[in-house]
């Protein structure tokens, strides 16, 4: 029998312990944090009953209800929307400082609930996203890791020609299939998915590429690197040795960009969600590194306001590519989820960088901050990547979903 998620018991336990046992590396005596939208009630508390089996010491569950924030929008004044409670970014950084586990569960769970509210306002508020949570990332002081949490808002949404409970189950279904749980042993199938993520991000690495550049379908993009920016995929290691996935599933190799040498147009070829709206048809200029034009078919005017939100906003803080082996891409399949798209496509992201992946201190001065950090999809079949020497010569990397390298 199947509950509110989809999942039936067996299948919810084992979905649970891959993201505590094998996301997250949870260990013995650590404090959890768990964090989901209301109507994820049943994962969330699977994953606390995983928590505790692991050795928790502590399993803290933070809700976040997405109507209260429509409520926000619709009746606050402008002028306080971009406002947090202190103790929000104190509790993020203070899961770093305690050095806790962290599970946070991806999904729209209330598509389409700020489709009557001026993009504009939504912009403006970023709930739960706070900018601490970048400091505790790059401070790499938390073991964590974000999974997909299924729902029949969001299978209707994915797969609107279906009757309710087949959506569901067809959702329930794919994220199977790529989290791997349809393996025999799961852990072992990730393990070695992430042994060649790696692999790939080092023959990245390897040449030094001065700058990467996207051609396709309105797409001409040039996004320049670091001397020293590194590539990285898949595994990460805590400050104190904990590895861990941060994302199930994870089927990407990335870097961090010199955020002044970002230049051209990038059509998007996923639909974006950012804030509760969907953004459709996402085009942006760049130029001198800046995102000089928003365009969309859609709510433009919401990623307008997050590119608005500080000085780093504007600039690229992520590059990542992936290559077509990937479960994600395969299925051909538009999750209106920013996890499960961005792995199924490469992508760029504006806003604040990740320190881990640039080698050199004074590269890293030059990295990208920003309070945001928002991904959107460039990538396809038809999108190919090439590497630019600093002598401009160019060798190519990514076509037709193959890595060329």
């Amino acid at each position: 029998m199947t509950g509110q998620s989809g999942f039936d018991p067996a299948a919810l336990e084992r979905f649970a312990d891959l993201l505590v046992g094998f996301g997250a590396n949870v260990q013995a005596g650590q404090i959890v944090a768990v964090g989901g939208e209301i109507g994820k009630e049943e994962v969330v508390r699977a994953i606390a009953a995983s928590a505790y089996r692991h050795g928790a010491q502590f399993v803290d569950v933070a809700y976040f209800d997405p109507h209260v924030k429509r409520a926000r929008l619709l009746e606050a004044g402008r002028d306080t929307l971009g406002f947090v409670p202190s103790w929000y970014g104190e509790r993020a950084l203070a899961l770093g400082e305690q050095r806790c586990a962290r599970v946070a569960l991806s999904g729209p769970v209330a598509p389409g609930l700020f489709d009557d509210v001026d993009p504009a306002l939504v912009g403006l508020d970023q709930l739960p996203f706070v900018r601490e949570t970048i400091t505790t990332i790059n401070e790499r002081t938390t073991n964590w890791t974000i999974g997909p949490c299924p729902s029949r808002q969001w299978a209707h949404l994915v797969h609107p020609d279906l009757a309710q409970d087949e959506a569901l189950a067809l959702l329930v279904e794919e994220l199977t299939h790529v989290l791997r749980l349809d393996e025999a042993d799961p852990v072992a199938a990730w393990r070695e998915r992430a042994d060649m993520l790696i692999e790939a991000a080092g023959r990245l690495t390897g040449p030094r590429f001065d700058a990467l550049r996207f051609e396709g379908p309105g797409t001409d993009l040039t996004v320049g690197l670091l001397p020293s920016s590194r590539f990285i995929a898949a595994r990460f290691e805590t400050a104190d040795g904990i590895v861990h996935m941060p994302n199930l599933p994870s089927e990407e190799v990335f870097s961090t960009p010199d955020p002044e040498r970002t230049e051209g147009v990038v059509r998007a070829t996923k639909p974006l969600v950012l804030g509760g709206s969907v953004i459709r048809g996402l085009e942006v200029e760049f130029r001198g590194g800046r995102a000089v034009r928003i365009d969309a078919d859609e709510n433009a005017d919401v990623l307008r306001g997050y590119a608005a939100r500080d000085d780093g906003a504007a600039r690229l803080g992520e590059v990542a590519l992936v290559d077509g082996d990937g479960r994600i891409g395969r299925l051909g399949t538009t999750f209106y989820d920013t996890l499960l798209d961005e792995n199924a496509a490469s992508h760029i992201a504006l806003g604040s960088s990740y320190a881990f992946c640039v080698e050199d201190a004074a590269d890293l001065e030059r990295a990208n901050t920003s309070q945001i950090h928002v991904d959107f999809m460039i990538g396809s079949d038809e999108v190919t990547v090439h590497g630019l020497r600093a002598d401009g010569t160019s060798r190519p990397v990514l076509s037709a979903g193959r890595w060329q390298l």
